[in-house]
């Protein structure tokens, strides 16, 4: 098995690189996840499992519970979103920016929606004493048999 994490390796760099960005120790384990969620360069949306998953599957030493706590850390410095589907089941994008998602439910997987086909016109005030922190705007697709 190939480990994700090598000093030539091309994805590890840009995994660097992401993480320089923020206010954490780039330990092997958080620059080897780094590597599989942007290495490539390519935006993607994971849940602790897929990440989990991939990072065995690349030969990488870790536990369920680190992908967890990784992807917490990585939330809590900005560099994912966090998109939680049913109240329970939790995705983590790489892209940052405002946009709406698809949820597919017969696969259980979520999809960037085209941002400007979506329109909000107006929201709700927020009680008195809050403030709109976010709108996360998931739509669940279901195929036509």
């Amino acid at each position: 098995m190939t480990h994700v994490l090598k000093k030539d390796d091309p994805r590890a760099a840009r995994g660097l690189r992401w993480l320089g960005g923020a206010a954490l120790r780039p330990t092997r384990q958080r620059v080897a996840l780094a590597a599989l969620l942007v290495g490539d360069g390519r935006d993607r949306h994971v849940t602790a499992e897929s990440l989990f998953d991939a990072a065995v599957g690349a030969g990488e030493q870790v536990s369920l519970a680190t992908v967890y706590n990784t992807l917490r850390a990585f939330c809590d410095v900005g560099l994912l979103r966090e998109i939680t589907v049913d109240g329970s089941k939790s995705y983590f994008d790489t892209n940052m920016t405002d946009h709406p998602h698809f949820y597919w439910e017969d696969t259980a997987t979520l999809s960037d929606a085209p941002v400007c086909e979506l329109e909000i016109a107006r929201l709700p005030e927020a009680p008195e004493g809050a403030e709109i922190a976010a709108v996360d705007v998931v739509i669940r697709l279901r195929r036509k048999p």
